[in-house]
């Protein structure tokens, strides 16, 4: 006598046995798509076009002037760069600015929550790319011009209007764009 012929799984159980590896497949889609197109990185700050708030901050080192806030005409288009001593990109980018500054670009620069000895410090080993510069206690500038973080720098107009804000540290793949900036700033005089 022959066995019975066994009965097919009913179509569900079929289904069931597949569905944890389609919705596997699903996801896993996903998140290749994700990948393989990111959204934009760019952080578009509120105070680009605003101008730069009136503030007294501090010198931050003897043979340095402070830097002027709001600005004034005869300051010119610059770029005022957000940094700290205790920030590690912003050795990074040290060189870059050193560069920057040799080709004569004007730089000012705002040391955030830092200590005059440990700022000293930073400029003898890392360079001094400034022209003024100046030290904020408390991050009031930084909070007040929309930084998220240190380092970060603006191109600034003449009539002290924030025209563009680089989040992070200045690379060399990143000075085309920032002189380009700096003299689309420059040609609204």
């Amino acid at each position: 006598m022959n066995p019975p012929d066994p009965q097919p799984a009913p179509l569900g159980a079929r289904w069931a046995i597949w569905l944890p590896l389609a919705i596997f497949a699903v996801l896993a889609g996903l998140v290749a798509w994700g990948l393989a197109n990111p959204g934009s990185t760019d952080v578009q700050s509120r105070m680009i076009g605003q101008p730069l708030p009136a503030m007294d901050l501090p010198a931050a080192t003897a043979d340095k002037p402070t830097v002027a806030l709001p600005g004034s005409q005869a300051q010119g288009a610059r770029l005022l760069n957000v940094w700290a001593s205790w920030c590690v990109p912003c050795v990074v980018e040290a060189p870059v600015l050193d560069a920057l500054a040799e080709q004569g670009v004007p730089i000012d620069g705002v040391a955030i929550r830092d200590k005059d000895e440990d700022i000293a410090d930073f400029l003898q080993r890392h360079g001094n790319p400034y022209r003024a510069i100046a030290r904020d206690d408390v991050s009031a500038l930084q909070l007040a011009i929309g930084s998220s973080g240190v380092p970060e720098t603006f191109v600034i107009d003449a009539d002290g209007i924030i025209r563009y804000q680089h989040i992070g540290p200045i690379m060399e793949r990143d000075v085309p764009q920032i002189l380009a900036q700096l003299r689309a700033a420059e040609s609204r005089l």
